[in-house]
């Protein structure tokens, strides 16, 4: 029998950062809206800085690692991106609880695929053990549906979690035959990941609308990183209230 998680929601703060960048300006802050998002219940705070810079710029990352530390000490800090060694270098400058490592080019508008596991393993071995030394827990950008030898894979890298990428699930929010067929491959891996010890996250163009479907046929998620859906929420309902409202949809009583 899958044992149900408590699922967190740990806020993606990058198209916040892409809307200040319009500007020379301050504002929107990140770390204001991320200590509404924390007040409101939020377990988390996601980053991704990309070499460019284009969204969360590399000095936003000790605001926030600040941010955590002083007024929200037991929400958790998750900085996802492709491993190089200056991305290695910024991790290990900020020390979040959570790694998110990701096969992304830096020219992609945004992650879009997951790691080739069984091509990837060797890369993704000695990263995995580099960061787990430093207590930071990994987590590995899976497909949704991945199989088997792939996530038999991604478990021998020694990470601790994969995250599936929901891109295509959230993309069929008017399909709900494609809907229906995506959500079943999810379930199905993350059972297979769940077999081979390995936590499971999501992320990618969730929704209140689309994430009490995806928590009932995945009862283990344990986290979900949510940017875009709930940036555009928070125009129309204010970013505490969202909050409330993502909370809702992964079973909280709030």
């Amino acid at each position: 029998m899958v044992e149900t998680a408590m699922t967190r929601l740990s806020v993606n703060l990058n198209a916040i950062a892409m809307l200040r960048n319009r500007r020379d300006l301050p504002w929107p802050s990140l770390t204001d809206l991320g200590a509404l998002a924390l007040q409101a219940g939020a377990h988390g705070l996601t980053v991704h800085p990309r070499p460019d810079q284009r969204h969360v710029r590399f000095s936003d990352l000790p605001k926030i690692r600040a941010l955590i530390d002083d007024d929200f000490p037991h929400a958790e800090f998750n900085i996802e991106g492709y491993p190089t060694e200056d991305f290695l270098q910024l991790v290990e400058a900020n020390q979040p609880e959570q790694a998110t490592l990701v096969p992304d080019d830096p020219a992609q508008a945004t992650s879009d695929h997951g790691w080739d596991f069984r091509r990837d393993l060797e890369l993704l071995k000695p990263v995995v053990l580099r960061l787990k030394k430093q207590g930071i827990r990994v987590s590995l950008f899976a497909e949704g549906d991945a199989n088997a030898e792939a996530l038999a894979a991604a478990a021998e890298t020694g990470a601790d979690r994969v995250e599936f990428f929901t891109g295509p699930y959230g993309a069929s929010y008017d399909d709900p035959k494609t809907e229906s067929r995506i959500l079943a491959q999810l379930a199905k891996s993350a059972a297979t990941a769940t077999d081979l010890g390995l936590g499971i996250n999501a992320g990618h163009d969730l929704t209140v609308a689309n994430l009490t479907a995806l928590k009932k046929s995945m009862p283990m998620l344990l986290e979900v990183s949510i940017g875009h859906g709930l940036t555009a929420d928070a125009l129309q309902y204010g970013m505490s209230e969202t909050v409330r409202r993502f909370l809702r949809a992964c079973g909280h009583d709030v």
